[in-house]
């Protein structure tokens, strides 16, 4: 069970603090939800609390894990699927498994795609969603504010 005041990621959504638990009701039914706060774009997100567990929540990353994510963005690009279908599936799987060094896989990846043969409109949002998931947690841990974290993970990628 989470607390006001911790620092949690919600899978596709990013990094965020929990400002509140309270009582909702939706169609005539009341549950107790974690409200989150996240610091990009300043949006809230409410999380049934009785559906943590099915939902991909996790703890911010350490120092030395934001280390190993800066390593991943500067490493070469790995092989991805060259059907862009295949690729988005397999890379929207990744994503919703929240696993932060997987992100920034995709960062790298389709930035290194966007470049040498470009993307799709599908893909586009997919890498900006990434990077706005990445950025979040550099945020959120105190890291950095949101520009220096967009700016450095551009930076990063060796392209």
């Amino acid at each position: 069970m989470y607390k006001i005041g911790d620092k949690i990621v919600y899978s596709v959504h990013g990094a965020g603090t929990i400002i509140d638990i309270k009582e909702i009701e939706i169609l005539g039914e009341e549950k107790n939800y974690y409200i989150l706060q996240l610091p990009i774009n300043n949006i809230q997100v409410s999380i049934p609390v009785d559906e943590v567990d099915e939902a991909v929540i996790r703890p911010v990353i350490s120092v030395d894990e934001g280390k190993k994510v800066k390593e991943i963005l500067m490493a070469d690009s790995t092989q991805m699927s060259k059907n862009w279908g295949q690729r988005y599936r397999e890379n929207l799987e990744s994503i919703k498994t929240g696993d932060i060094f997987e992100i920034a896989e995709i960062v790298r990846n389709l930035s290194a795609l966007d470049v040498s043969k470009g993307l799709s409109a599908s893909e586009k949002k997919m890498l900006n969603n990434s990077k706005r998931i990445l950025v979040s947690e550099l945020v959120i841990i105190g890291a950095m504010e949101k520009e220096e974290a967009e700016d450095m993970i551009d930076e990063l990628i060796t392209l």
